[in-house]
């Protein structure tokens, strides 16, 4: 077998290529750094290629990417010595190059910037009547399994339950306990200035019991297990075992949604008191280190002064949270779109909406818990 090899010549007025040898795909690897080498000129190039004893299609791509290159820069090429069938060959391959587009520039100006703004506004509405109409068939599927139990699959149920709720627990406590200690430390802070440092107690409870502790339990959940969902039904939504299931007569919602959804409102009310309990338990201790509040007196104040109501109301919130966050979950997996690209944009959309929300939400609790005097 004889090795190609490629020349550059170059007198006053062309440019001169020589192409020699058996240009085979398998022995391109001895020559591609050579073309590759050949910087292209704006005068005349001749391809001389009566040398070549053997061509094939990885071959002629070299050589018709070569002449590319040195017609983009306004060159003209030739070729010499071209077997009829070589000349065939290579005409197929350049037809079947790819062209090169340029990048469309944006448009500007205030017609295409209504255009989008029009698009953006009809793709949001198909958005928002798609996820109503998702937990309007959540909502009636849960309700079925609450008249029909046994229904519901009680292992998927136990094992999303571990998931998203045991599984959860250290990070939970974590978290409110650190809640806690901030409270305590920077309430000190300011309460010392106006000697009122024994009313510690009360901002760390109602703080932690009434808002912080379901709502950043509801976030780390969001973050956690929301993208945990969109993840594993986005994967199955590529892999096309959607549609197997429906292809045997099971329905997604009640098999992939359902179990989920009832984890969440079973798990984030347990995680919610977790949270509650160890902001607490950091208050308390960070009052005793820093304020020489003692523990028995934190407890006394905390019984005194504190509702039951406080805690009431967050963990009020606490099933709407576990709803709406399965929920949007669920829906963004249902609309990937056949790649894996698919799935991360799909995941990501769903833990920022899912914060989103749960803020939203947690913003019209709090006005409607204040307008009725809780």
């Amino acid at each position: 077998m004889t090795q190609p090899s490629v020349a550059f010549e170059q007198d006053s007025g062309t440019a001169r290529i020589i192409v020699a040898g058996e240009l085979l795909t398998q022995s391109l690897s001895t020559v591609e750094d050579a073309f590759r080498a050949i910087k292209p000129e704006t005068r005349p190039v001749v391809v001389d290629m009566s040398q070549i004893e053997a061509m094939d299609t990885g071959g002629a791509w070299m050589i018709a990417d070569l002449a590319n290159r040195f017609s983009a820069a306004g060159a003209t090429v030739t070729f010499e010595g071209l077997a009829p069938a070589h000349s065939s060959l290579l005409d197929t391959v350049s037809e079947n190059l790819p062209k090169s587009v340029p990048a469309e520039a944006p448009h500007k100006g205030l017609i295409p910037w209504l255009e989008d703004l029009g698009r953006g506004t009809v793709g949001a509405g198909r958005d928002t009547v798609s996820i109503l109409g998702f937990l309007g068939l959540t909502l009636h599927r849960l309700a079925r399994t609450l008249v029909m139990p046994w229904r519901l699959r009680r292992a998927a149920l136990v094992s999303q339950m571990e998931e998203t709720g045991f599984k959860a627990l250290p990070i939970v406590a974590l978290m409110g306990f650190l809640i806690g200690v901030v409270l305590a430390f920077q309430g000190a802070t300011q309460l010392k200035q106006f000697g009122a440092e024994i009313f510690v107690v009360e901002l760390i409870s109602i703080s932690v019991l009434r808002e912080l502790g379901i709502l950043l339990t509801a976030i780390i959940v969001a973050g956690r297990s929301g993208s945990a969902f969109t993840a594993s039904i986005g994967s199955m939504k590529v892999q096309e075992e959607i549609d197997a299931m429906r292809t045997l007569g099971l329905d997604p919602i009640e098999v992939l949604v359902i179990p989920r959804v009832v984890a969440l409102l079973i798990m984030l009310p347990i995680l919610g008191f977790v949270a509650d309990m160890a902001g607490l338990f950091g208050g308390a201790l960070m009052s005793w280190i820093d304020l020489d509040v003692s523990p028995g007196m934190f407890i006394t104040r905390l019984k005194e002064n504190t509702s039951v109501w406080h805690l009431a109301v967050g963990l009020i919130k606490a099933p709407f949270f576990a709803l709406v966050i399965g929920v949007i979950a669920c829906w963004q997996a249902m609309q990937v779109r056949g790649s894996a690209q698919s799935v991360g944009q799909r995941t990501t959309a769903s833990v920022v909406q899912s914060i989103f929300m749960v803020i939203a939400i947690d913003a019209l609790f709090s006005i409607f818990f204040s307008e009725i005097g809780v």
